[in-house]
């Protein structure tokens, strides 16, 4: 496995971490080998070191040393220029010797953990140094991280000019959310119970809602969040992901083709929001100063390397309607945003009211919702109406409440490790086929080119829910958002 931008944040934090954790439950063949590629000079042992430090300071009980020795003994560093065609001629060379040495046969996965500028150069570059095919038979594959492009435009650029040296199946666009349990398990809960597939659908469901909230700000990312904002870093990766497993047909078969088909049949039926009617159907808002969990903490504008009168979103909220057979009629209500009271992502299916109650205050009952919890606490709750004990006939509403953390005894593998395990296997069934991309895309580009001719923006304070405006978007249609 080869990584480019080994230097970074994401290769020390989440690829090598998944990676030890892979060898320590010996899921790693002998021959694996990680190559790191960066401009920073470094030695093999400088780097190896430097990632054992991370590891280090991200597990409380400490790091094997048997597994670490082991592990590390496969982890080697080159440093290069990766816009130089010089890199990739020594790079060539040097894994040549690892096939040699370690008898790996040629097989290649090249991770681009690097800025998404040096996306286009590195690939063009393994093309041109002939590294987009596997040594002596063997394979070769590359992994993109979001985001891929930044409008529907720059996407299908970016897909064609991948696919003049890379097939789309040796291509794995990777989010790492559908590397998650409990987003795997949305399929579970749907397809393996036959309870809850017949009142998935316009019949049953009065409306759904997707929250991914984080309670922390921009941080030093601030430059890459003036760039990006919150539609671009999460809405059209991680949110529509989960809008497409939540809404999704029964696929054929439980394989990529099966799965990514139905995903696309989804967000090709999402309506697109005219740009006359974005008021009503999307919200761009911004943190002020406030406070979270009892500490103060600036706004967006105060952040380093942001500008002072930044209109980026850091906040978004949606409303959207999916126009096929099942869901005509049901509005998918979806929102994130920065500094929010707490860290959570859910998603809520709220179920229609009985249409006639036969006892006495009805009217305090709260319709039945089912809520997948993604995290913290991997689990699914059932809202339920019950008779309160007693001589009287009282109804109040229970949780019928699944932790995943009691209920079974494995424990829950980080969401790198399946994804990094499904690529080094050829399994592509949890990453992002082309015409996904662009489809999620082809929805929030009318979003995108409102708000820029636009200086509207919504604020709220630090600590709360969002701003007013996207509460009024529930509020019009009498409906309101869950306090998760």
């Amino acid at each position: 496995m080869v990584i480019f931008g080994a230097s970074g944040d994401l290769t020390a934090r989440k690829l090598i971490p998944a990676l030890y954790d892979l060898a320590a439950r010996r899921r790693l063949p002998m021959e694996f080998a990680v190559v790191g590629v960066s401009r920073t000079h470094m030695s093999h042992d400088e780097f190896r070191k430097k990632l054992r430090g991370t590891l280090e300071s991200q597990r409380p009980g400490g790091v094997n040393d048997g597994v670490w020795d082991s592990f590390c003994s496969s982890v080697f560093y080159l440093a290069g220029d990766t816009r130089n065609a010089e890199t990739y001629e020594e790079l060539k060379g040097f894994l040549k010797r690892l096939d040699e040495e370690r008898g790996t046969r040629g097989n290649r996965a090249f991770y681009l953990a690097s800025s998404p500028s040096l996306v286009s150069p590195i690939v063009e570059h393994l093309g041109e140094a002939g590294m987009n095919r596997g040594e002596g038979g063997g394979w070769a594959r590359l992994v993109i991280e979001k985001p891929f492009g930044r409008d529907l435009e720059s996407a299908k650029e970016l897909n064609i000019g991948i696919r003049r040296y890379f097939d789309e199946t040796q291509i794995y666009r990777i989010d790492h959310y559908l590397g998650k349990e409990t987003v795997q398990n949305i399929l579970a809960l749907r397809f393996s119970n036959s309870v809850f597939e017949p009142l998935w659908s316009q019949h049953y469901v009065d409306h759904v809602q997707i929250t991914v909230a984080e309670d922390i700000g921009t941080g030093t990312r601030g430059a890459f969040y003036e760039e990006a904002g919150a539609l671009r870093d999460i809405v059209q990766n991680h949110l529509m992901q989960v809008l497409c497993l939540t809404a999704m047909e029964p696929p054929v078969a439980l394989d990529a083709e099966g799965v990514r088909e139905e995903k696309v049949k989804v967000l090709r039926a999402v309506r697109r929001i005219p740009e006359d009617k974005m008021a009503g159907f999307a919200v761009r808002g911004q943190y002020t100063r406030g406070w979270v969990w009892g500490g103060e903490v600036p706004g967006y504008r105060e952040e380093k390397n942001v500008a002072p009168d930044s209109t980026t979103d850091t906040y978004v909220a949606l409303k959207l309607f999916i126009d096929n057979w099942r869901w005509a009629g049901v509005p998918f209500y979806a929102r994130t945003g920065k500094r929010l009271p707490k860290r959570v992502t859910e998603i809520a299916i709220q179920f229609k009211r009985t249409p006639h109650a036969p006892f006495a205050g009805p009217e305090n009952l709260e319709p039945n919702v089912l809520v997948v919890r993604v995290q913290p606490e991997e689990g699914v709750s059932l809202k339920i109406g019950a008779k309160v004990p007693g001589s009287g006939f009282r109804i109040r509403s229970v949780n019928m409440d699944l932790l995943y953390g009691t209920a079974f005894l494995e424990e829950v593998p980080d969401a790198y490790q399946r994804l990094l395990l499904d690529l080094m296997l050829g399994d592509p069934t949890l990453f992002i086929r082309a015409d996904e991309t662009e489809s999620a895309w082809d929805i929030l580009d009318p979003v995108i080119r409102y708000w820029a001719g636009s200086e509207k923006v919504a604020f709220y304070p630090a600590g709360s829910w969002g701003p007013g405006e996207a509460e009024q978007l529930l509020a019009r249609d009498g409906r309101s958002w869950r306090r998760p």
